[in-house]
C-alpha cells in the first residue's frame, strides 16, 4: 500500500510503498476513502523538516534537553545512533480522515466490516491507504453525511473541545483570533451555541469566510474593525471569551486577547502561538487562562487510546471519541458546514506535489482533502445513503535435535519482529555490517516502522505477517524485539516453527508465560534461545572478572541502578498490560550478579520504599553468596546509572557504569582499566557475534538455558517477594 511520509533530517516527502499493517485486537482495520491535511499543524511539521540541524534544534529545545541527558548516560556514540536513527528516519503525516472499515479485529463489536467510519490520531489516521486504529479513536458516520465531510471529524473534535474549555453561555460574545481551519470551525460552533462571534485574521479572504459562516464582524487585528466590532456588541465591556486559534511567534494574540476581554473573562489556547503573557494586562483583568488539550479528554492517555478504556461518562462527560461522535451528529444534522471550507481535493497519488504547493505558497487552502482511488465509490454510496514459592520450570528437551543442519558456508539469515527505538539502535547497527549475516525480513504491526528498517539497514522484505516468517525455511533464527506483553507468546511460536530465537529481555511476565515457552522447548525440542542479557558480554566486565579470579569462598555483590524517573506517557509505566519496570529491566541485573558468582539464585527477598519508587532485592546463592540490587527511581539525573561491587576472598572488584574498573586483591596496586572506553560498551556487540556463531555452527546457545529461566523466574518473584515478608524459595521443578 502507499503512504505519504517525510524524512525529517532531510525534509523529503515521499509516498511510499509499506506494508499493510496487521488488523491486531482492539481495533478495525480502516481502506481510507478521504484524508484531512491540517493546513496548520502539519505544514509546521513539514517547515521545520526544511530547516537546518541548528534550525530544528532551536525549534525543539525539548528534545535538545533530552539529548544532553543522553549523551551523560549512554555516551557519546550511542546517542549520536539514537538521534541520528530517530532523525532519518521516515515520519507518518496525517490524523484525521473517514474511510470503509475492512476487518474487524477481536473484541470488537460495535462496527462490522462495511461500516463507514471517522478515524482520529496521529498514530493511525495517517494519509495511507489502509490504517489500524483502535476503538475509542474511531465513530460510526451517520447516515447521509458524505465521507469527505466526515473527513473533518478529527479537527473538528479540537474546536469542539476548545469551545467547551471556554463555557460558552448563550447571548455571550466571543472573540476567535486566527482563521485558519480550527478558527473556522470555533466560529461555527460558537454560533450553533448561542453566542455572538467577533474573529480577527489578517487574511482578508479567511475574513469574509468566517462571516458567511456566522460571524458578526470580521477584520485585521492591526486595524481598527476588530475593537470598533468589539466595543459595540459588548457595549464597551469586552467579550466573555477569546479563542486563541492563531499560530507563529508573534505575541500580538495574547496582548489583543487582554486589550479586548472584559473583567475576569476566559481566554483559551487551542493553537501554537507564542504565550509571553503581559502580566499587567492579565493581572488587572484576572483573567482566566485556559488550554485545550487536542481532542480531549483520553488524549495522550495509552490506556484510553490504545487499550480501549473508557472513562465513565458520568464523571467525563466528553472524552475525545464521544466529541468525534458529536461533531459528526453536527455535520449530520446541519448545525455546521465545511463544504465552504474545503480548497481543494487532491488524488492521493498526487500528494507529494500537493505538499509542496502549500509548502511554497502557491496553493492557499484553508483545508485540503486527499481523495483515494479505491472504494471512493462504496464510501459515497454508504455515506449518502505461607513464605512464598516460586516454581522455577524444569527443562526437558524433547527428541528430534535442536540444531537444524545448514551449512556453515552460508549466511545466518535473520528476521526480526520489531523495529523499534532499541533494536534500531542497539542491535541492528551491530548486525548490518555482521559478515554471514542476511537480514532477510522485519515484521511489524505499523507499516512505516517496517519500512524505515527496510531502508536503512538492507533487509531484504518487510511485512505485517509473521506467520509468513515463521514458515519460511530459509530463515535460520528469529529476533522478538517487541513490547513486553508479547515476548513469551511469540517465542514460544518461534520456538515451535523451529528457528533459533534471540528475544530481548523480559522472557516473559508470569509463570505461566515462563511455562509456556518451557513447554514449547519440551514439544519442540527446540532449546535455541538467547534472550538478551548483555552485560555479562561487556568487555570491561569481563577483563575485570578474569583480572579478579577464580574464588573459594562465598561472595557479597552489590548492584546500584540509577533507573531514574520515566516521562508521563512511557510505554514502561503500562503495569497492567506490560508489567512492572523491574519485570521488565530487572533480569539484567540479575543475570549480571548470577554470572559474576557463577550460580543461579535459590531465593529472593525484596523490599520498596513508600509509594514504590525504590526496589531492594537481595539474592540468595548456593554456599552462601548474597547479591543485592537496589533499584532506585529518585536518584540524580547526573549520577551514574550503574555501579557494581563484588568483595570476595580479600578482593574486590568495582564497576563504574561501564566506563571504568578497578581490582584489589590487598596485595599491591590495584588494576585499574587501562582507559576510558570512547562509550559505554554494554555488550551488544559481542552477545550478538556470539548468538550468530552459535546459529553457524550449530554450538551451544552463549548462555545455558536453565540459567536464561532460572534469572526470569528471580525476576518475578521480586513481585512476589514484598506481600509475603519472607524470602521466596526458588524451587526447581522435577
Amino acid at each position: 500500500m502507499k503512504q505519504v511520509v517525510q524524512n525529517y533530517k532531510s525534509g523529503e516527502l515521499a509516498l511510499l510503498d509499506v506494508p499493510v499493517p496487521g488488523c491486531k485486537p482492539g481495533g478495525v482495520l480502516v481502506r481510507s476513502a478521504y484524508s484531512l491535511i491540517s493546513t496548520g499543524t502539519e505544514l509546521m511539521k513539514v517547515s521545520e523538516a526544511g530547516m537546518s540541524m541548528l534550525g530544528k534544534a532551536r525549534s525543539r529545545p525539548d528534545q535538545v534537553a533530552k539529548v544532553v541527558q543522553s549523551v551523560a548516560t549512554n555516551g557519546v556514540p550511542a546517542t549520536y545512533r539514537k538521534v541520528m536513527g530517530k532523525l532519518d528516519s521516515y515520519t507518518p503525516l496525517g490524523y484525521s480522515l473517514c474511510g470503509v472499515v475492512e476487518q474487524v479485529g477481536a473484541g470488537i463489536d460495535d462496527v462490522k466490516a462495511g461500516d463507514l467510519v471517522a478515524c482520529a490520531g496521529n498514530e493511525h489516521a495517517l494519509h495511507a491507504e489502509l490504517n489500524w486504529v483502535p476503538k475509542n479513536l474511531y465513530a460510526r458516520v451517520p447516515d447521509g453525511l458524505a465521507p469527505r465531510h466526515a473527513a473533518f471529524g478529527t479537527v473538528g473534535s479540537i474546536a469542539l473541545q476548545g469551545v467547551r474549555q471556554g463555557e460558552p453561555q448563550l447571548g455571550e460574545v466571543a472573540l476567535v483570533i486566527g482563521l485558519g481551519l480550527i478558527g473556522q470551525l470555533v466560529v461555527q460552533l460558537l454560533a450553533a451555541s448561542g453566542v455572538r462571534v467577533v474573529g480577527a485574521d489578517p487574511d482578508p479572504v479567511r475574513c469574509e469566510l468566517a462571516e458567511r459562516l456566522g460571524a458578526a464582524a470580521c477584520g485585521d487585528p492591526a486595524s481598527t474593525a476588530v475593537s470598533n466590532a468589539v466595543a459595540e456588541l459588548t457595549g464597551g465591556h469586552g467579550v466573555d471569551q477569546v479563542y486563541l486559534a492563531a499560530g507563529g511567534g508573534s505575541n500580538q494574540p495574547v496582548e489583543l486577547a487582554a486589550r479586548l476581554c472584559r473583567d475576569r473573562g476566559r481566554v483559551v489556547d487551542i493553537g501554537k502561538c507564542r504565550l509571553d503573557l503581559p502580566w499587567n494586562a492579565y493581572y488587572e483583568k484576572e483573567l482566566d487562562v485556559r488550554f485545550s488539550r487536542s481532542y480531549g479528554p483520553g488524549r495522550y492517555d495509552p490506556e484510553y487510546e490504545l487499550e480501549g478504556r473508557d472513562y465513565p461518562i458520568g464523571y467525563v462527560r466528553w472524552t475525545e471519541r464521544r466529541n468525534l461522535a458529536c461533531f459528526l451528529d453536527l455535520l449530520a444534522r446541519g448545525s455546521v458546514d465545511v463544504e465552504p471550507l474545503v480548497s481543494h481535493i487532491a488524488d492521493f497519488d498526487d500528494a507529494v506535489e500537493t505538499y509542496r504547493s502549500l509548502k511554497d505558497g502557491e496553493l492557499k487552502a484553508v483545508a485540503v482533502l486527499f481523495r483515494y482511488p479505491e472504494q471512493n465509490e462504496e464510501a459515497k454510496e454508504l455515506g449518502e445513503a505461607e513464605a512464598p514459592a516460586v516454581t522455577v520450570p524444569a527443562v526437558r528437551r524433547g527428541g528430534g535435535g535442536s540444531a537444524p543442519a545448514r551449512s556453515a558456508k552460508a549466511p545466518v539469515r535473520l528476521a526480526f519482529v520489531g523495529a523499534g527505538n532499541y533494536a534500531t539502535s542497539m542491535l541492528l547497527p551491530h548486525l548490518a555490517r555482521r559478515d554471514g549475516v542476511e537480514l532477510a525480513t522485519v515484521v511489524t504491526t505499523t507499516a512505516l516502522s517496517g519500512a524505515n528498517a527496510q531502508r536503512k539497514f538492507g533487509f531484504a522484505g518487510a511485512t505485517t505477517d509473521l506467520d509468513a516468517v515463521l514458515g519460511d525455511p530459509s530463515v535460520d533464527a528469529v529476533f522478538v524485539v517487541t513490547r513486553h506483553s508479547s515476548h513469551a507468546e511469540l517465542t514460544r511460536r518461534a520456538l515451535l516453527a523451529g528457528k533459533a530465537v534471540f528475544v530481548e529481555k523480559p522472557l516473559a511476565l508470569t509463570e505461566d508465560e515462563l511455562a509456556g515457552v518451557v513447554a514449547a522447548v519440551e514439544e519442540s525440542g527446540n532449546d535455541r534461545l538467547q534472550v538478551g542479557f548483555n552485560r555479562r558480554f561487556a568487555p570491561l566486565l569481563r577483563e575485570a572478572r578474569q583480572r579478579f579470579g577464580a574464588r573459594t569462598g562465598p561472595a557479597s555483590l552489590r548492584y546500584l541502578v540509577n533507573a531514574g524517573r520515566l516521562e508521563h506517557g512511557s510505554w514502561y509505566l503500562r503495569g497492567a498490560t506490560e508489567g512492572s519496570r523491574f519485570a521488565g529491566e530487572g533480569g539484567h541485573f540479575i543475570d549480571t550478579a548470577s554470572w559474576l558468582l557463577e550460580a543461579d539464585p535459590v531465593s529472593v527477598y525484596a523490599l520498596t520504599t513508600p509509594g514504590d519508587a525504590d526496589l531492594q532485592v537481595v539474592l540468595g546463592y548456593p554456599g552462601g553468596s548474597t547479591a543485592t540490587i537496589s533499584y532506585v527511581t529518585t536518584g540524580p539525573a547526573g549520577f551514574p546509572k550503574e555501579t557494581l561491587d563484588l568483595v570476595a576472598d580479600g578482593r574486590a572488584l568495582r564497576l563504574d557504569d561501564f566506563v571504568r574498573a578497578t581490582v584489589h586483591d590487598g596485595r599491591g596496586r590495584p588494576w585499574v582499566s587501562s582507559r576510558l572506553p570512547k562509550a559505554r560498551d554494554k555488550g551488544q556487540s559481542a552477545e550478538l557475534a556470539a548468538f550468530v556463531k552459535a546459529v553457524r555452527t550449530g554450538g551451544p546457545m552463549p548462555v545455558p538455558l536453565e540459567s536464561l529461566v532460572a534469572t526470569t523466574a528471580a525476576t518475578l518473584a521480586v513481585r512476589a517477594a514484598p506481600a509475603g515478608g519472607a524470602p521466596v524459595t526458588l524451587a526447581r521443578a522435577r
